[in-house]
């Protein structure tokens, strides 16, 4: 992201862990602006507000708080530290932070003011310097004004489960836990991400930067790890029991989502274990001996149910469980708002369904949920990853049952596979061959899968801005550092995930906080999945010479067998999806007809109607799932563009000279 002067030294607004910052030449009344930000994403925190503005009225930092660890008001936000000269707004959980407390007592004889997770993040600073970031375990997003040295910082987590968005306007940095929160500010604004891993810096002199502090790292893939199975299964065990046992830690009740899967199951079986055997407790929650579990339910002729087998494991582990029925008219009634929360498209209205799901907890009171998500990346759990677990044999593991004759058919037979399902579904299986992006990335499938469904909907004008390649988009996306280490150095297993930017945002923080619910990821512990991370690709997915099959997430299974059915231990992979086939005249069918319409395809101005006409006929009429996709995609766009105001987008002069 290149660097940009400004003026004088900036704005900065973050709501819900927030900062606002307004020149002191340009005197804009920032009380006000910041608390209209506030206002939009109120969802995100209801329980109080609270801002801070420097006496210069150049930085003013905002929050709207989910009071979950210290409910008295020595954990409301902003922090400031004793000199006042400190100030911090933090969203989200960090882990550990008795720990931390006790080891920065020996250390430095700065007095925490109460007991809130969020406030070590001054001490840390205080002490580590920009370092502090290294020392947090957990999902945040925080911004920190150092008024002194007129330093200002934003950051978010290893995994970016909690987003973080900035943009310019003005003489103005801002930034926010959301991108609605910029609505209140005036003119046109180019909105970025702060990437999983990363902080943005801004010094007096405008001066902003935008670095790494945290990378995913494998060991070589030539050397052998020494470790018995047991071993491994055992580590596994130990750390995600720990990441499981730091999350239940609240002031108020916690409970656990529940679905038909092995990985949300795992999590609960593990919550009851620490309840039952060791005594730990939900949060505060003094009942020690059942669990609240969470669950979705689609139609069961859908073939997309899984509630009977979450139902089985509820009744296996006697936890209590509230489920919610899905019906097609409840994904309907939901959409567009679950889209305004999700601020970007989704092809599945899987995210709708997760939107409905967190509701329930907070029907019922509770404001923190355990779930499931980032196993599948860490494990290998896709089906798209088996073609890259045989791409190359693993040296790493010489006990692999899989024989090098067998690895090589097994290989051939995915990738015919997977091609005839892409052309069963109508999507682009030519993008399956070799190309450069994928020789850039050692010719992993995730890059080709992702590119077989792009849209190819774009008006003819946007061609001015370069070919529209998504492969490239994907291998571009990772650093030179990153690239050679997966040519040379990393198995192809380990160079595919696609968490940050569609399962944590549209099916997890963003349709959750939309609630005013908290989600805690214990398979995105970092101890954990850098644990994880270290293991041979043959225990992730593992070759059953018998049954001639694959087990996904083999020693994810092993690991958490003690606590879960026998049903859930052998049943395959079943990724959580909304059905994609609705009748006609139905109340989708309805919706989608009046967003897809040619008054607001031309209003988006990139799209050509001449390419979306006729979407919505062939997804409910002749019942093709990619045209679902597409449609569900496109009216998304619709509702984001006209709940946003958005303007339409119009072609640079001379555009059709460029083409030329």
């Amino acid at each position: 992201m290149p660097a940009f002067p400004f003026p004088s030294f900036s704005t900065k607004l973050s709501t819900s862990c927030v900062a606002s910052a307004v020149s002191s030449a340009l005197r804009i009344p920032a009380g006000q602006k910041l608390d209209d930000s506030l206002e939009i994403i109120k969802h995100r925190g209801p329980d109080s507000r609270g801002h801070w503005i420097s006496p210069d009225n150049r930085v003013a930092l905002g929050h709207v708080r989910l009071a979950i660890n210290d409910l008295t008001p020595d954990g409301a936000q902003p922090f400031h530290d004793d000199e006042d000269t400190i100030h911090a707004v933090v969203n989200g959980e960090l882990y550990d932070h008795e720990a931390i407390r006790a080891d920065l007592a020996t250390k430095t004889s700065y007095k925490l003011k109460g007991r809130s997770d969020c406030e070590i993040v001054i001490a840390l600073y205080k002490y580590y310097g920009l370092s502090f970031l290294s020392k947090l375990r957990g999902e945040f997003a925080l911004c920190l004004y150092d008024s002194r040295t007129q330093f200002f910082v934003a950051a978010r987590d290893r995994y970016g489960i909690k987003p973080l968005f900035w943009t310019r306007q003005e003489g103005r940095l801002l930034v926010a836990a959301e991108a609605k929160a910029f609505c209140r500010w005036a003119g046109s604004q180019r909105v970025a991400k702060i990437r999983p891993g990363h902080y943005l810096t801004c010094q007096s002199s405008g001066h902003i930067e935008q670095r790494q502090y945290w990378d995913i790292d494998y060991p070589d893939k030539r050397i052998l790890d020494p470790r018995s199975e047991d071993e491994m299964i055992e580590g596994v065990r130990e750390r995600l029991l720990d990441a499981i046992r730091v999350r239940l830690r609240a002031d108020v009740p916690v409970g656990v989502y529940l679905s038909g899967g092995i990985d949300s199951s795992a999590i609960a079986g593990m919550v009851t274990h620490l309840v039952k055997e060791q005594g730990e407790k939900m949060g505060n929650d003094k009942e020690t001996e059942r669990v609240s579990c969470f669950s979705i339910a689609f139609d069961e002729d859908s073939g997309f149910d899984e509630s009977s087998i979450a139902n089985r494991t509820a009744d296996f582990l006697g936890v209590k469980y509230y489920k919610k029925h899905m019906n097609e008219a409840a994904l309907a009634e939901r959409f567009e708002d679950a889209t305004w929360h999700c601020e970007h498209h989704n092809p599945d209205l899987n995210f709708v369904g997760k939107y409905a799901l967190s509701e329930v907890p907070r029907e019922v009171g509770f404001k923190v949920v355990l779930t499931g998500e980032g196993a599948d990346e860490s494990f290998g759990g896709y089906p798209v990853y088996l073609p890259d677990y045989l791409r190359e044999p693993d040296p790493s593991f010489p006990s692999n049952p899989l024989s090098e004759e067998e690895r090589l058919k097994q290989l051939e037979a995915t990738e015919i596979a997977a091609t005839e399902y892409y052309r069963s579904v109508g999507a682009d299986a030519s993008n399956r061959g070799p190309s450069l992006p994928r020789r850039m990335l050692n010719n992993i499938t995730t890059v080709s899968s992702m590119a077989a469904f792009s849209l190819t909907v774009y008006a003819p004008w946007t061609a001015c801005y370069g070919a529209c390649d998504a492969q490239q988009t994907i291998a571009n996306s990772a650093d030179g550092v990153k690239r050679e280490l997966i040519l040379t150095k990393w198995h192809p297993l380990r160079g595919a995930g696609h968490l940050a930017n569609i399962f944590l945002t549209c099916l997890g923080d963003r349709t959750e906080m939309a609630h005013s619910i908290e989600a805690r990821t214990p398979f995105l512990d970092h101890p954990l999945t850098e644990c994880v991370n270290g293991l041979p690709p043959s225990v992730k997915i593992r070759w059953d010479g018998k049954g001639k099959r694959f087990t996904e997430k083999w020693i994810l299974r092993e690991a958490c067998k003690p606590f879960i059915t026998k049903e859930l231990y052998e049943r395959k992979k079943h990724p959580y999806s909304a059905p994609t086939t609705y009748p006609t005249g139905g109340p989708l069918h309805k919706l989608l007809s009046g967003l897809i319409t040619r008054e607001n395809v031309e209003n988006l101005g990139f799209v050509d109607w001449s390419k979306v006409e006729g979407l919505v006929e062939r997804a409910f009429v002749q019942n093709e799932p990619l045209a679902m996709r597409f449609a569900f995609t496109v009216a998304q766009w619709v509702v984001i563009s006209q709940r946003f105001g958005v303007r339409k987008a119009e072609p640079p002069e001379g555009w059709k000279e460029g083409l030329d």
